[in-house]
C-alpha cells in the first residue's frame, strides 16, 4: 500500500430526479512512473501507479477509466451523472500494488 494515499470526493448532497450532477475526485498519490531514477543511489524508483478508476451508482457502473503511468501526480476526474433516484455512489481506485481505496456518497432527491 503507498504511502499518503487519500480520496476525496465532491458529490451533491441532493438532487433532482432525473437531474445531471457535477461529480468531482482526486487522490493523493504519487504515480511513479517506473522511469525515474532515486537521485542517492541510482536505482529505478519502482512502477507505482493507480492504473484504475471506478464510479457506480446504486451498483450500475457510471464511469470506468484505465489509467496509464504518462498520469499526473494525483489524479483529478471530473464528470457528470443523471440521478434517476436516491442513493449512493461509490468511487473505487485500484494500484499497482494490489490496494484498493474507495469511498462512498450519498445523494438524496430533493
Amino acid at each position: 500500500m503507498a504511502k499518503g494515499v487519500k480520496p476525496r470526493v465532491k458529490v451533491p448532497k441532493t438532487a433532482a430526479a432525473g437531474s445531471s450532477i457535477t461529480i468531482k475526485t482526486l487522490i493523493s498519490h504519487k504515480m511513479e512512473s517506473g522511469q525515474r531514477k532515486d537521485k542517492k543511489t541510482g536505482e529505478l524508483i519502482p512502477r507505482s501507479i493507480i492504473n484504475r478508476f471506478t464510479c457506480e451508482f446504486n451498483g450500475k457502473s457510471v464511469i470506468e477509466i484505465d489509467i496509464e503511468p504518462a498520469v499526473s501526480t494525483n489524479p483529478y476526474f471530473q464528470f457528470d451523472a443523471t440521478v434517476p433516484e436516491a442513493g449512493d455512489f461509490v468511487f473505487t481506485w485500484y494500484d499497482d500494488d494490489g490496494s484498493v481505496y474507495d469511498a462512498t456518497k450519498s445523494v438524496a432527491i430533493g
